[in-house]
Parts: C-alpha cells; structure tokens; sequence
C-alpha cells in the first residue's frame, strides 16, 4: 500500500474544520425564530447583524492573511479560535442589540473568517502543485458538508438545548478539533517538489506571472464578470442559509422537515463537488460556471414555491447536484487569466466584494422585504434572476485573454 501523500491529512483536517465553519456561517436559520423570540428583536433588525456579519466575515480574509503572514497557520488558527470563544461568550451574555451586533455580527466573523477554506488555502497550495485544484476543491466540500450537516444538528441541539447552549457546545467543538489540528497536524514546510512525481514537470500547468498589478486587474472586464457571478453566489447561498429555514416553515413547513430539506441540499453537493473536481479541468470553466448558475436560479424559484415535501426534496436534489463549484471555478478562472502570482490577493478582494457584499443584501432583504410584504417570495424570485444573470455574463468569459500592462507584454492565458 502506497503511503498517503501528508499534504492529504492537511486537506482532510482543514476540510473538517470547513464543515463547522460554514455550517456556523451560513446555516444561521434555525437560530433566526430562537433569537427574535427570546431577544425580542424584529426580523429586520436581526437580519441587519446577519449582514453586518457577513461583511465582516469578508473583511476578516485580509486580517487572516496578515496573521498567517506573521504567525504561520497555526497562529492563525488559535487567533481565529480565541475570537470565535470570545465572541460566543460575548453572545449569550449580553442581550444589548448592540453589543449582540458585536459578538455575533463582528467578532465572531472575524473568528470564522481566520478558520475558513480561503484562509487556508494558501498552506494548501504550497503542499500541491500536481493536483492543486483538486485539493482546493476538496477543501471547499467542507462547506457544502457545513450546509448538511450543521443546519439539521443546530435545529436538534436548539430544539433540546437552547439556542445559547448550542453555540458553546458548537464552540466547544471547533476547540476539540482546532487545538490538536495547530499543534500536530498542521505543517507550514512543504516537501521540495510538493506533491510532484518525481521527475515530473509543470509542462502543462498554468503556473505563469502575468506582470500585472491589482490595479491593471481591475479595469479588466473578465474580473468584474467573475465577481457579478460570485455577487449572485453570496446572495443566493446566504439568503438560503439563513432565510431557507424560516421560509419554509412560513409555507407550512415544520422545523425538522425545513432543516432536512435546506440540509439536503448540502448533503447532496459534497457529492456534487466531487464530481465537479472531475470536470473543472476537461470543459471550459465558463460553460459550467453557466450551468451552476443557472440551474441553481432555477432552483431557488422552485424552492420558494414548493409545497408538498415530494415538491421540497426534489428541488433540493436539483439544487444540491449544482451548489457547489461556483467559487473553486472562479478562482481556477482568476489564476488562468492573470497568473498565480496574484491569485491570493485577487480571490481575497473577489471574494469580498463580490460574494460577501452579496451575502450581507441577501440576508438583509431576506429579513426586511417579508416584513415589508409578509412573503418570501419575492426576495427568492430576485436570488434566482440574479444566478440566471450570472450564468449569461460568465457565459460570456473570453475562452483567451491577454492582459496589457505598462511596459511589458503579457503572456496570454
């Protein structure tokens, strides 16, 4: 039996550590009914921390950089561990609205944010070249994983427990894996060569320095065209995770049938994920970030108006086969058109501007447009005409692109 490559143990623990983060992150619906009726806050006023959250939890990815930058991963990890610790003690101590804004809003992001796939992916790259993007990808099947797994557990744990003492056990176990993770698992020197056959060569592997600047990047039209897709991925994916729940139980729905169903969807894309990783490198990347996005908008007005449970989970099986990939094929689509030297700053700011600023108006409107017109209809049918847009304007990716910068030519990708 062939010894298991140890970059592995670093993807499998990360993507474990993943399924809590964006469990935590994004399956925030069962704890929107447990909150406003203990807190006494409205539905726009909780939505408003959610989003605040949101764009904190985007903000947090640079401030992850900088300690991974000054302290290696491990530091990073404990960092992001002792905020989160803070944060949820801070939760459940006070019930200011303000004070609730800063631990669970502000701090408790910035704690995720240092435990989330993208703060890893860095360490994750210098440990593959060979298979880099499967790596990332499998990384990220951690939050698709977070989906399925967290939204059912919450709502068990809230049901039994209370939604306060749900958080510390959360806690609890983010500090069970986290702490062993820094101490034993993580390692920051990667093997000469990584993952490489020894012998082999990058001949065929995109792993070129455009010479470009963040500030050449952005004047460029594929780069805004990834980040209206990943606009439409934020706003869709956390409209879902923290209004799905409540949604559904506002059409008939009871809580364990809701929190199945929302939690199906993850389910069924970590499967969707792997088969995915199979397809990113044989078709263009835009022909199935099209697909992604535009089943998934379909998905979402389906999902608004089903029903019947029959109705429910067939919606949910459609859209779990497409949840995930649309974030790995953004950033598989960054590095091919403006090289890997920029990847890592590029998919931070992608991410930030387009996916968490989507997240934190989905999240708001989810809560204020159901107070304002009693359904939620409207905020779903406006999350699924924005992936049918996504899907047309990455559709429209150039197939090559070459980027010109002062003084130098560019090597096309």
């Amino acid at each position: 039996m062939k010894n298991i490559y140890f970059g592995w143990y670093m993807v499998l623990a990360g993507s474990i550590m993943v399924v809590l983060t964006m469990g935590m992150r994004m399956g925030i619906g069962p704890f929107v009914e447990p909150i406003m009726t203990e807190l006494g806050y409205s539905r726009t006023a909780l939505s408003t921390v959610i989003a605040v959250g949101m764009i904190f939890y985007g903000i947090g990815m640079p401030i992850a950089a900088y300690f991974y930058a000054k302290f290696n991963a491990k530091g990073m990890l404990l960092f992001g561990l002792g905020i989160l610790i803070l944060s949820v003690l801070g939760t459940i101590s006070f019930a200011n609205y303000w004070l609730f804004m800063l631990n669970y809003g502000i701090l408790m992001s910035i704690g995720l944010a240092c435990l989330s796939n993208i703060a890893l992916s860095p360490l994750i790259s210098k440990w593959f070249i060979r298979q880099r993007g499967k790596a990332l990808f499998y990384l990220s099947t951690g939050g698709m994983a977070g989906l399925a797994v967290m939204t059912p557990l919450s709502t068990f744990l809230i049901d039994y427990f209370g939604w306060k003492m749900t958080l510390i056990i959360i806690s609890a176990m983010f500090a069970v894996l986290v702490i062993p993770m820094a101490f034993f698992i993580i390692k920051e020197n990667a093997p000469d060569g990584a993952d490489l056959i020894p012998g082999q060569k990058l001949a065929n592997k995109i792993n070129f320095d455009s010479g470009a600047r963040i500030t050449d990047v952005v004047k460029t039209l594929p780069f805004w065209q990834i980040v209206i897709g990943l606009f439409a991925c934020g706003f869709g994916m956390n409209l879902l995770g923290s209004h799905g729940v409540p949604m559904l139980m506002s059409h008939g729905f009871d809580s364990k049938t809701a929190a199945f169903g929302i939690g199906m969807i993850g389910f069924v894309a970590i499967f969707g994920s792997l088969f995915l990783a199979q397809l990113a490198d044989r078709f263009p990347r835009k022909n199935l970030l099209f697909i992604v996005y535009f089943v998934r908008g379909l998905g979402f007005i389906f999902l608004v108006l089903s029903t019947t449970n029959i109705q429910l989970f067939t919606v949910a099986l459609c859209c779990g086969l497409v949840w995930s990939g649309s974030i790995a094929m953004s950033t598989a689509s960054l590095g091919d058109y403006y090289g890997l030297k920029l990847l890592g700053p590029l998919n931070a700011w992608a991410f930030f501007i387009g996916h968490q600023i989507g997240a934190a108006f989905g999240t708001f409107f989810g809560g204020w447009i159901y107070e304002t017109y009693n359904t939620y209809v409207v905020s779903f049918s406006i999350a699924g005409i924005l992936c049918i847009i996504a899907s047309v304007v990455c559709f429209l990716l150039p197939t090559s692109f070459t980027i010109k910068v002062p003084a130098t030519s560019v090597v096309k990708s």
